[in-house]
């Protein structure tokens, strides 16, 4: 039977690699090692998680964390290679732009193991973004490019990989395979709803917690003036993000409207179900606000899922409050049709039979 190892490091990705697993579990013709580098330590990843998300539980759990971008992807270069050698896979399994992606691409690479790159040829053209790097320098060391859209086989082409030997497949983005999978249970794992008294499609949500977004100053207080003059519209319930919450108190800044504790996965969905709008500057949030027909004001000043706006499901405003606020009721007074598939179906099968064809 043929080998992988795949690695992660942050729990969005646990959430992809589950629909994967759970493929490669079912048609039995793959071996699959898990590696979890510990990149980010969060407390919601207990045994419970893996549990109620029906991940496998890692065989490796390197647990580092808390260092600088150097040390660590450094560190998990020389413990990723130790794995490597002793499990001996046909190819290595990365998932995005972490800096688990980039050393779990590098260790294989240098030991002469194929890789696998999905949500391959995404790009913000933000070469400040240590994800921008990471997802870069993946994709040319790549022996299989798992694209999720149209636009990153562009992109991909556009940077001259035609003339290398690797192979680029647009598949689909696997985290529609996975709301869809944990979107028909969410409701009976989470109580966040009725705990927080909200009423369906009366709440807008909203995430922040991008460094450009939190560590500057001028930028934090507009997004938080955008979001006040919107909550006195429309409830805006925000999950806490650590790293805002302690700029908030640096600068004393005590915005007017409803924070939440960081939510697990199933909390989420469901506030993504029953709020009217997402405001965020979080790229998977984008793509999640879709699959569950909401519109998204994008709180950047680019995003790698170009199609949700060229489409009308989403707008860029950056920092300005008075473009967030512009958005949010240019939204509230249109209606978006959702049936349109730019993300593909039946994503982890078709990852599947690419990963197959690669290693047989």
């Amino acid at each position: 039977m043929k080998k992988i190892v795949t690695i992660l490091g942050a729990r969005p990705q646990f959430v992809k690699a589950a629909v994967l697993s759970r493929v490669i579990k079912k048609h039995n013709k793959i071996e699959e090692v898990l590696v979890h580098t510990g990149q980010h330590f969060d407390a919601n990843m207990s045994a419970v998680f893996f549990e109620e998300m029906e991940i496998p539980k890692p065989t490796y759990n390197l647990a580092i964390n808390s260092l600088g971008h150097g040390a660590m992807t450094g560190q998990m270069l020389e413990e990723i290679e130790k794995i490597l050698f002793a499990e001996k896979p046909d190819a290595v399994v990365v998932y995005g732009d972490t800096n688990s992606t980039i050393a779990g691409s590098l260790a294989a690479k240098k030991t002469h193991i194929k890789v696998v790159h999905v949500e391959a040829g995404l790009r913000s053209f933000n070469m400040k973004m240590p994800e921008e790097i990471n997802r870069i320098l993946t994709d040319r060391i790549s022996d299989l490019l798992c694209c999720p859209t149209d636009t990153a086989i562009k992109n991909l082409k556009a940077e001259g990989f035609d003339n290398l030997p690797i192979r680029i497949e647009k598949n689909g983005d696997i985290m529609k395979d996975a709301v869809a999978y944990y979107g028909q249970t969410s409701a009976e794992k989470s109580t966040i709803i009725s705990s927080l008294k909200l009423k369906e499609n009366e709440f807008v949500l909203a995430t922040i917690h991008r460094q450009e977004n939190t560590d500057d100053v001028g930028k934090l207080k507009s997004i938080f003036a955008g979001l006040e003059e919107i909550h006195t519209d429309s409830t805006v319930v925000l999950p806490l993000h650590p790293r805002t919450k302690k700029m908030l108190e640096t600068n004393n800044l005590k915005p007017n409207i409803t924070f939440i504790n960081p939510v697990g996965y199933f909390d989420m969905l469901e506030l993504l179900k029953n709020c009217s709008m997402v405001i965020s500057d979080s790229g998977g949030l984008q793509k999640e606000a879709f699959f569950n027909k909401k519109n998204c004001v994008i709180v950047r000043e680019e995003t790698e899922w170009v199609e949700l706006v060229e489409n009308g499901f989403a707008e860029i405003v950056g920092s300005d409050q008075t473009k967030m606020v512009s958005a949010f009721n240019n939204f509230r007074n249109t209606t978006s049709d959702f049936n349109k598939n730019l993300y593909g179906n039946d994503v982890g099968e078709s990852i599947h039979q690419s990963i197959l064809s690669l290693i047989s």
